[in-house]
């Protein structure tokens, strides 16, 4: 099929339903589409075809405004937190000002997939569009780098867990991974009459609880068999008021006892993009030290 990119005019409106943090609420909200720019950055949404979802997905990219003919420069990807979409990284964050130092930055969508190849849904492939349709098209349709050496990827809580899982599970796709309060316990929850809705999704998405299918998708499991000589730089952040905490502090235990490359971070904060803004920056220093810079 051919592809097609879509520049959309700005401010777009659009709705976003969030998760509160060890809760069962939603909290929906409707904001203006207002992507904060950086100087020197071009930012385009780019619709194309992807094979796993057998349908059409959008995802946003920040780029050099500039670019030097033939050169060809590394790629980070942004997976998105639960309830929010392809726009939340840039309209919460500064992360525009990256682009600046010669990177590719792409956001995709993931709706609430926690962008796995879901056990109860066959069509739902989301871990197949992101690690193979997503970088596929970026690759072809930009002066992206290829390789694993060129390709980091950084993700917001549900986000930041599949960029654990990714790295635990396709260490050949990036080297670097970072995972900003990441939902790293999401496949261990137990069903919950309180969280019945959010039990559903997951036992749609993981499996049915105490499964196999489940424990191939749960990092505390999968970090006992990852090759720590083989997996991706991990970088861990938690704010110092969030429920996800402990579980944060377990799991980077596990990738100490492991001797796993990584560092992890406590901030003060909850869950919520005030304190994630104030993880980024370090994140990002330490992703441009790991990544190879561009040609």
């Amino acid at each position: 099929m051919e592809k097609a990119s879509v520049r959309h005019r700005f401010p777009l409106v659009f709705g976003a339903s969030a998760l509160l943090p060890g809760g069962c609420r939603r909290v929906h909200q409707t904001a203006p589409d207002q992507p904060r720019l950086a100087a020197g950055v071009a930012v385009e949404d780019v619709t194309f075809h992807s094979g796993a979802l057998q349908r059409e997905m959008t995802y946003r990219v920040f780029l050099p405004a500039k670019i030097v003919a033939g050169r060809e420069m590394p790629v980070v990807y942004l997976p998105h937190g639960r309830g929010d979409s392809f726009r939340a990284w840039s309209n919460h964050s500064e992360v525009a000002g990256y682009a600046v130092r010669g990177a590719i930055l792409v956001m995709p969508d993931g709706g609430s997939s926690y962008y796995m190849n879901a056990a109860g849904k066959p069509k739902d492939r989301y871990e197949d569009y992101l690690a193979n349709d997503l970088i596929a098209d970026v690759e072809s349709r930009f002066p992206a780098a290829k390789g694993r050496e060129n390709r980091a990827i950084v993700g917001i809580s549900m986000g930041g867990f599949a960029a654990a899982k990714l790295a635990l599970t396709r260490p050949e796709s990036f080297v670097f991974a970072g995972a900003l309060s990441p939902a790293i316990d999401a496949p261990s929850r137990r069903f919950s009459w309180r969280c019945w809705e959010e039990s559903l999704l997951f036992r749609s998405i993981f499996g049915p609880t105490g499964s196999e299918l489940r424990r191939k998708s749960d990092p505390f499991v999968l970090v006992e068999s990852a090759d720590p000589a083989k997996t991706p730089y991990l970088y861990l952040t938690a704010g110092g008021q969030e429920v996800l905490l402990g579980a944060n502090r377990r799991f980077a235990a596990q990738l100490k006892q492991r001797r796993f490359s990584y560092e992890f971070h406590i901030k003060p904060g909850g869950h919520d993009w005030k304190q994630w803004n104030t993880q980024i920056p370090g994140c990002f220093e330490s992703l441009f030290q790991h990544l190879k810079p561009g040609s």
